[in-house]
């Protein structure tokens, strides 16, 4: 639900199966495009929505999933 993500590109390489270098060079167009900043493991979405439309569809499946598998419950 935020907007942050603490994550280094060692394990967003990991989690989808590439080299680190290939997710270096994705994060660099999205930041160049101003869809997102990266520094040191910290990710800060920066403009979501075109974010969602520059991802592949299988985005909208993945996060129908997490929703019904993980629904979000706001900490009292």
């Amino acid at each position: 639900p935020g907007d942050r993500l603490c994550m280094t590109q060692e394990l967003i390489a990991n989690m989808l199966g590439v080299r680190r270098e290939g997710v270096t060079d994705a994060a660099g167009k999205l930041q160049r495009l101003g869809v997102i900043e990266y520094n040191r493991g910290q990710i800060k979405v920066l403009d979501r929505a075109r974010l969602e439309l520059l991802s592949c569809e299988c985005y909208a499946v993945v996060k129908k999933e997490t929703e019904r598998l993980l629904p979000y419950m706001p900490v009292p």
